[in-house]
């Protein structure tokens, strides 16, 4: 079954000549003050104001900036200035437990099977047993132990890690 799909739905009608209704009544929203005050000020004065009024008609009617209408984007901009704002940023420190790690030459403590296994995925770089294949990139590289080295923190004290060399 087919069915029809409509197009263009974000297009207005056109109801005075080529104009959409909106377009049409900021348009002549401009134009009946600028014709009233033709009557009232002198004409050099009426072209200035007439001159502002049809450019704030048509920059209502047809600009839009990145597809909104200017309407839009000036409503937003008033919301914007008008409402108050009051931006509070309070630092939050989050303590961060830290395990401690072995001495080098000691025997580590035995440890849960879940945490062990993560342990062998993340930081092996030689298969789990019965569960994957060699790689054959891995045939390329230089394998190396996994070892300990001590280091300085920036408090002068000194601790081991573990390091990986991912080569």
């Amino acid at each position: 079954m087919q069915f029809q799909v409509p197009q263009f739905i974000d297009l207005e009608p056109k109801i005075v000549g080529p104009l959409t209704l909106k377009q049409f009544l900021f348009i002549a929203s401009a134009a009946i003050p600028a014709f009233l005050l033709f009557f009232i000020l002198k004409f050099w004065l009426w072209i200035i104001i007439a001159a502002v009024l049809s450019a704030i008609g048509v920059g209502l009617a047809f600009v839009k900036i990145n597809g909104q209408p200017l309407t839009k984007i000036l409503v937003a901009a008033f919301g914007y200035f008008w409402q108050p704002r009051f931006y509070l940023w309070k630092r939050t420190e989050e303590q961060i437990e830290i395990p401690k790690l072995p001495k080098i030459g000691a025997t580590p403590a035995p440890k849960a099977p879940l945490k062990d296994l993560l342990l062998k995925i993340s930081t092996t770089t030689r298969p789990i047993e019965k569960r994957e294949k060699p790689s054959k990139s891995l045939s390329l590289f230089r394998i190396t132990k996994e070892t300990l080295e001590t280091f300085r923190k920036t408090t002068g004290e000194r601790d081991a890690a573990r390091r990986v060399d991912y080569r």
